[in-house]
């Protein structure tokens, strides 16, 4: 049976992790407010980019072009997985981790460019082709990081090393949902209904125009991928920081009853011995 110093000492274990956990979850809303600010701003760009690239997807000139033109998958696709470099965050990794690996499995010969140490340690566990890992980025340097590796994978792209790029994130809703998402980003998409009454917008010509619109698309893209699965990631961690500080009081409660119940139990036992010894007085006198 657990000793009344016992369940004290859980109390006070308990309690002391009931601070952490708080303290977490005051961290994550904070880097939460400031991640959906960040969201907030970079989804207008990336929309207007994508519509134009929409748009030129519905031309005909477009079939022929590098950015677009269909290719077969002969040599590769490149996986880009976003994940986490920390846990206490619910399933948010577990969710983008296991569809991505999903994904990879239908027959794919891959490469993997992988954010976060979560993703990575995952992966390299499974013997996937890692060729780049990022890990441990600050907010300041997303922007710049994105545009690096923009440019890294178009090269990649272009060069003929990689046949097709898809990128897998975690696409923020609201604070109690978020949604991992897997899209395609290269080669372009095509649109099936072609309008080329649009063709006149482009100049000099087509080619020279997405020679310059398709890279800041794709920085674009990245960095609110980025910015997507960053404020999913502090929105997980503050529902499950915010679960465990309600499990961490539940867990006190129930101990403080269970404390209050020995103490009770402790209390009317000494007062029977009390009344006993009483007794037994009281009648040794009587007899005498």
């Amino acid at each position: 049976m657990t000793s009344m110093k016992d369940i004290k000492q859980r109390i006070y274990n308990v309690n002391s992790t009931e601070q952490i956990i708080k303290a977490m979850d005051m961290i994550a809303s904070t880097k939460l407010h400031k991640a959906r600010a960040q969201l907030n701003g970079v989804r207008p760009i990336c929309f207007e980019l994508k519509k134009i690239v929409d748009e030129i997807g519905a031309l005909s000139a477009a079939e022929s072009n590098q950015f677009y033109k269909e290719r077969e998958v002969i040599k590769s696709s490149l996986y880009m997985v976003f994940t986490s470099d920390r846990g206490f965050s619910g399933g948010y990794n577990a969710n983008i981790i296991s569809k991505s690996h999903e994904h990879m499995n239908q027959g794919k010969n891959e490469k993997l460019i992988v954010i976060g140490s979560k993703g990575y340690h995952y992966f390299k566990n499974r013997n996937k082709n890692i060729i780049w890992k990022i890990t441990d980025i600050t907010d300041t340097q997303v922007y710049y990081e994105a545009e690096d590796i923009s440019k890294w994978i178009l090269n990649l792209y272009l060069s003929g090393e990689v046949d097709e790029v898809f990128v897998c994130y975690t696409q923020f809703e609201n604070v109690l949902s978020n949604t991992p998402v897997i899209e395609r980003i290269l080669p372009l998409p095509l649109s099936e209904v072609k309008n080329d009454d649009i063709y006149k917008k482009y100049e000099p010509d087509l080619d020279s125009f997405l020679e310059h619109i398709v890279p800041l698309y794709l920085h674009m893209y990245i960095f609110r991928a980025f910015s997507e699965s960053h404020t999913s990631e502090h929105a997980s961690r503050m529902v499950s920081m915010d679960a465990a500080g309600k499990n961490a009081s539940d867990m006190i409660n129930k101990l403080t009853r269970m404390y209050n119940r020995r103490r009770q139990t402790a209390i009317t036992q000494e007062i029977s011995e009390i009344v006993g010894s009483a007794n037994i007085l009281y009648k040794g006198g009587i007899n005498e």
